[in-house]
């Protein structure tokens, strides 16, 4: 890419990059095609990526394309960027001059359309799905840490892989989750642009300044939030400190199909949400979970098809307590569109949230987890956590619903069924009954 990056700092009305930021772009119009931005709180990583796609978006030395600009939410996209203003109080779509523009702005979608021809879009990572088909030839992940990672492992990456478009990451950690991964891997990179930043290098704040405004704030949240450490645990976490236990005690490994055991599956169905589906054998005292299925916007056959080609014998289904009451996309019952479509679901009892998380905080002690496998499953049990009232700096008893609380929540149910139906029960077979078992389901 040929850019005259002086002659585009003045083009986007008014906008000159700090020191740092000019790095982080003329690395990328160097040749880098993948960045990762780790900023302190309040280094103005959001209006830098957005300087530097509107940059790219309207370069007449470019093909006109369509560029995405994800957030954790749409919620949080319209916030930050799409009403969102800078220091001076002017707002981020300002700094698009009327020339550029294509028509009126369109709020609806936060759609951004250039009379060059290219569309720039404010979107939440999550629907991952609502991009699968585009091609988009440049994304900004705006706070990578609070994302659902697979909106860039199986959505985004192979795009841009494809037709070499880029890729920017920009994020304050949040616990050794999937950010932390990310940045740990691409360190020995030739490929990736990284870019650490505390507040001791921008000197935009001060330590004394931080500890004036909120007296009460933690040293683990200061070192997180303005010194870009990810040894915080993320904060409110229902698992994070189990899940790092079980890592510790060496029970996050390869975790193999026992033939000789039945296989048991737990789910949260979803109503136009994700579906999450645990896979687990009940072995003695412990809990093998050896498989996880997770995905978004198919109806319910698409997930029995899935359960049945694999390559299990099953004992049984359980499913949440609404399965029995509420459909999905018809007028039947989950719990009867299931049978109809070859799988007995048994319906779990009413038991409350906090009690169904403390059950499965117990069953953690004695569970093993495939990391290859259920490696999302293991992401969204460190992920999952209680909602925090800001103002008053304490966690509510509810969970925050993102991305993490399908997984969690298919985990919970898992931990409901074995202390109801299966507690302490290995489902061990007779080799006749598992040969009888092959020959009625798997044909062999």
């Amino acid at each position: 890419m040929t850019v005259d990056t002086d002659k585009y700092a003045l083009i986007c009305d008014g906008y000159t990059p700090r020191w740092y930021q000019k790095q982080f772009e003329e690395a990328m119009y160097s040749g880098y095609r993948r960045a990762f931005l780790l900023y302190h709180r309040r280094a103005g990583k959001d209006f830098c990526c957005w300087q530097f796609m509107l940059k790219c978006a309207s370069n007449p030395n470019n093909l006109p394309g369509i560029y995405y600009y994800i957030f954790p939410t749409y919620t949080q996209g319209k916030k930050i960027v799409w009403d969102g203003k800078d220091e001076s109080g002017k707002g981020f779509l300002d700094y698009i001059p009327e020339e550029w523009l294509l028509g009126k702005l369109n709020s609806t979608e936060m759609k951004v359309k250039l009379v060059n021809g290219s569309i720039i879009q404010i979107i939440g990572s999550d629907n991952p799905n609502a991009i699968r088909g585009t091609n988009p030839k440049g994304v900004v992940f705006s706070e990578y840490a609070y994302q659902d990672p697979r909106i860039w492992t199986e959505v985004v990456s192979p795009i841009l892989s494809k037709n070499k478009g880029w890729a920017v990451f920009n994020t304050t950690p949040q616990g050794r989750n999937h950010a932390h991964d990310l940045w740990r891997d691409i360190q020995t990179s030739p490929s990736w642009f990284s870019q650490k930043l505390t507040i001791d290098d921008t000197k935009l704040i001060t330590r004394e300044q931080i500890e004036n405004e909120e007296p009460k704030r933690s040293e683990e949240l200061i070192e997180q939030e303005f010194y870009c450490s990810f040894a915080m645990g993320i904060d409110g976490t229902y698992y994070g400190r189990l899940i790092n236990k079980a890592r510790l005690e060496g029970r996050l490994r390869g975790v193999p199909y026992d033939t000789e055991t039945v296989v048991h599956t737990a789910w949260d169905h979803g109503y136009g949400d994700s579906t999450a589906i645990v896979f687990y054998q009940l072995v003695g005292a412990e809990v093998h979970i050896i498989d996880y299925y997770e995905n978004h916007g198919e109806q319910l056959a698409h997930y029995i098809k899935h359960v049945h080609n694999k390559p299990y014998v099953y004992g049984q289904h359980y499913f949440p307590h609404d399965a029995g009451a509420h459909e999905f996309g018809s007028g039947m019952t989950i719990q009867r569109q299931a049978l109809e479509l070859g799988l007995k679901a048994i319906v779990l009892p009413r038991d409350g949230l906090e009690e169904g998380i403390e059950c499965a905080r117990s069953m953690l002690s004695t569970t093993y987890i495939d990391e290859v496998k259920c490696a999302v499953l293991i992401k969204c049990l460190e992920s999952y956590h209680k909602k925090k009232n800001e103002k008053m700096n304490v966690f509510s008893e509810s969970p925050v619903h993102d991305w993490s609380s399908h997984g969690a929540d298919a985990f919970r149910y898992c931990a409901m069924a074995r202390n109801h139906f299966g507690k302490g029960s290995s489902n061990n077979m007779s080799p006749d009954k598992i040969r009888e078992m092959r020959q009625k389901y798997m044909g062999y």
